[in-house]
């Protein structure tokens, strides 16, 4: 059963694909299916590119020039002093008082004596000699108590006595005079005032005669003229056309690109003139591919990317050739299709990354 639903789905396939190939088809020739254009026209449309606005210019301030009589320095007055004057005059004077010298006299002496009692007289009691026929062995016995007096005792001393006390004698001395000269006062200092008149200049001075203003200037809308693409008629409809085989398989297209540059010289497009439009024109209605790559150097990144603008770059130029842009595909496929050994960390002569570095075409079906 299951074989048998296999066989069915592979029959109505088969079936499907024959009733869009093309009828009676000849051995040896090469079909593209050919789809009817849209059919666009074009229009001028106006587009603002800039809208209108004001412009302010502004007027400078204009000044004139006057001169003015001006004081820099008002009148003041000066006092001058004019000094005294002086003359002389002798003074005397007392260089030396008058006074007097002492004499001093010293006191005179005359001799003398005074006698002066040193022990006065008195009386004592004394014991007497023993009795000599005493018939007593006491020898204190047989004696006898006698009350003797005895004279005062005088000694005669020298003295001095003052004949002149001492005195002063006084004698007179003179006195001295003398002179000096003193500057004296004639007449004395004076101030004097003095006028000191003003002092004036001529100034130049920069006068508003109008002050700075703006003047204002409405500056028209800018407007582009472009053309655009209006859908005229509807396609769609399908046919075959026999075109040569080699144009289903990749054509080189021999553009030099600048390194790096998706942007087409002068020689480039006159190599999509020459090569390229006698086919589109040749074969109409039947889709185009623009293929583009790149060597291997650099990022994968940057190579598609460059790649892409590439194609895309030949697509639009066609397109401004009046080639109907739903016939076109632009693909870049950067380093993805080397044709050679040359890929990432391969040491290759340039030859050989120039034969990666290409823009290719070929008709397609849609």
């Amino acid at each position: 059963m299951r074989e048998f639903l296999l066989s069915f789905f592979l029959l109505t396939i088969t079936f499907s694909l024959a009733q869009d190939l093309p009828s009676n088809p000849e051995p040896g020739k090469c079909y593209v299916r050919c789809t009817t254009p849209d059919i666009y026209e074009n229009q001028q449309v106006q587009v603002m590119v800039k809208p209108a606005y004001k412009v302010l210019k502004s007027v400078p301030a204009e000044y004139k020039t006057e001169t003015e009589r001006v004081m820099v320095k008002e009148a003041s007055k000066v006092l001058r002093i004019i000094p005294e004057r002086w003359g002389t005059e002798t003074v005397s004077y007392v260089s030396k008082q008058e006074g007097s010298s002492l004499n001093i006299i010293p006191a005179s002496f005359r001799p003398s004596s005074e006698t002066v009692e040193v022990k006065p007289a008195y009386a004592k009691w004394e014991l007497g000699a023993p009795a000599p026929d005493c018939a007593s062995s006491d020898p204190n016995d047989c004696r006898y108590w006698c009350y003797k007096g005895y004279p005062a005792e005088y000694s005669t001393i020298a003295t001095q006595v003052l004949a002149n006390d001492a005195a002063v004698s006084r004698n007179s001395l003179a006195g001295k005079n003398a002179t000096y000269t003193k500057k004296v006062v004639v007449e004395p200092a004076k101030v004097i005032e003095e006028e000191i008149p003003a002092e004036y200049a001529t100034i130049t001075k920069t006068v508003l005669v109008k002050d700075a203003y703006t003047t204002e200037e409405t500056i028209p809308a800018v407007y582009k003229t472009v053309t655009k693409e209006v859908l005229k008629s509807k396609g769609g409809l399908t046919t075959w056309k026999e075109v040569e085989c080699s144009l289903v398989e990749y054509q080189a297209l021999p553009i030099n690109w600048n390194l790096g540059s998706a942007t087409l010289t002068p020689e480039a497009k006159r190599i999509i003139d020459t090569r390229l439009m006698p086919v589109l024109q040749q074969n109409q209605g039947v889709s185009l591919e623009i293929a583009s790559h790149t060597d291997s150097r650099g990022s994968t990144s940057s190579n598609q990317e460059l790649s892409e603008r590439r194609a895309q770059a030949v697509a639009n130029y066609l397109i401004s050739k009046g080639i109907n842009s739903s016939l076109l595909v632009a693909n870049g496929y950067g380093e993805s299709r080397l044709k050679n050994r040359c890929a990432d960390g391969v040491s290759c002569t340039e030859r050989e990354h120039s034969e990666n570095r290409r823009t290719e075409f070929r008709l397609i079906n849609q």
